[in-house]
């Protein structure tokens, strides 16, 4: 299959190309259905000829081109209507009735059958162009309506709140929130992709029910993607003051699968400065190695790793709730531990050379020991919570 996108610099043909691409590559292998021979990646600066041969070629052909931000307001319908005119027409002079899916905007919903703005009337004048162009020719139509889109590679400064609002706390800019009420309905750009090749999979999803739909007798013209997140602008901007305060931190928040904070989080680290991709992590050393903390988690404890010199022993301790696994990664030691109150002992010989992760059970003492007269240990920790320095739950205890 070969697909012509138009609009392929864009916020949306950047992430569309390169997910075709890794189709393409064989680097993708989760839609063994779909095969794509050929991205035909159009744009503003594209060679005007090439349009023609694309459109000559495509067999699917996906129009995300389009104008957000003109100097002038005749721009809207020059570019939104205008290059989607000359695109249709290209397609007539080549004979080519492939399917043709429209990247629309929530912003020409008619409100009393006026679209908002100079921006939306310009989308519903290309969205009847698209409707007009199946009529006439019997090719397959897909318009899309997207609300706010979000995700990597999207400019600030733009269109998008998002976007900005990342890009400026990444790098220690000002914000400004108008109102921290204010509700968006937004898209993440994978949820969109996956729409996109659901659409080329026949599997696009239909707007066949009211709600999404304007008017009632718009029902089943569109499509759309089915998974978006509403939330106001104060959840946002909380959420991304949180995440950028976790190089101190250490403490990841809540991003369940497939949660509104999961996709943003990938997105605030889209916009992370060079200066902030590494960050130092305070180690506490003495003369036997360092213990040092590397991330929290409000839920699930805390990771730490733990580097004990030749010959020594540490822990010796024991807690009354908490529980852990010890990981040797490196070196070779032994990791021993002892129930309160009874003399025997828990020998585990562990080595980087065999991972297992050992329990240090609540109740019972436990050291670990680096056995090599050479090397050092490494050890990462897990604890079930986060070390709350008001109630350590840990007790010295040597273990025999």
């Amino acid at each position: 299959m070969k697909i012509l996108v138009t609009g392929a610099k864009g916020f949306v043909g950047q992430n569309l190309c390169a997910a075709l691409k890794n189709l393409k590559d064989g680097k993708d292998k989760t839609r063994p259905a779909l095969s794509v021979e050929e991205i035909l990646a159009y744009d503003i600066d594209s060679d005007q000829a090439d349009l023609a041969a694309y459109c000559a070629q495509a067999d699917f052909v996906f129009h995300l081109a389009g104008v957000n931000r003109p100097q002038s307001t005749e721009e809207f319908m020059q570019g939104n209507f205008g290059f989607a005119s000359t695109l249709l027409e290209t397609l007539k002079a080549c004979g080519n009735k492939c399917p043709v899916m429209l990247s629309s905007s929530i912003q020409a919903t008619l409100i009393g059958r006026y679209a908002q703005g100079e921006y939306g009337k310009s989308k519903k004048a290309g969205e009847e162009l698209f409707f007009e162009y199946e009529k006439s020719t019997g090719a397959q139509v897909f318009v899309y309506r997207f609300p706010n889109l979000f995700g990597k590679w999207c400019r600030p400064n733009y269109n998008s709140a998002v976007a900005t609002f990342c890009h400026n706390i990444a790098n220690g800019l000002p914000i400004t929130v108008s109102d921290r009420a204010i509700e968006l309905e937004l898209l993440y750009i994978d949820d969109l992709i996956a729409e996109m090749l659901d659409l080329l999979e026949g599997k696009g999803h239909r707007c066949d029910y009211e709600g999404l739909a304007p008017v009632e007798s718009e029902a089943g013209r569109y499509y759309f993607a089915p998974v978006t997140h509403k939330v106001t602008l104060g959840e946002i901007v909380d959420l991304l003051h949180d995440f950028h305060a976790q190089s101190e931190s250490l403490v990841i928040p809540e991003i369940p699968g497939g949660s509104f904070a999961k996709k943003l989080y990938s997105t605030y680290l889209s916009y992370l400065p060079r200066e902030r991709v590494a960050f130092d992590l305070k180690m506490n050393t003495d003369a036997r190695g360092s213990f040092t903390e590397l991330l929290k988690t409000e839920k699930c404890g805390q990771v730490s790793v733990n580097i004990s010199r030749p010959g020594i022993t540490k822990g010796q301790h024991w807690h009354h709730t908490k529980w852990e696994f010890f990981i040797v990664v490196a070196g070779h030691g032994l990791i021993q531990q002892r129930k309160l109150g009874t003399d025997e002992v828990l020998n585990f010989e562990v080595s980087g050379e065999k991972i297992q992760a050992v329990h240090m059970l609540p109740g019972y003492t436990h050291n670990i020991i680096n056995l090599s007269e050479t090397e050092n240990l490494v050890t990462v920790m897990w604890a079930n919570e986060q070390f709350d320095p008001n109630r350590p739950d840990t007790f010295f205890e040597i273990v025999e």
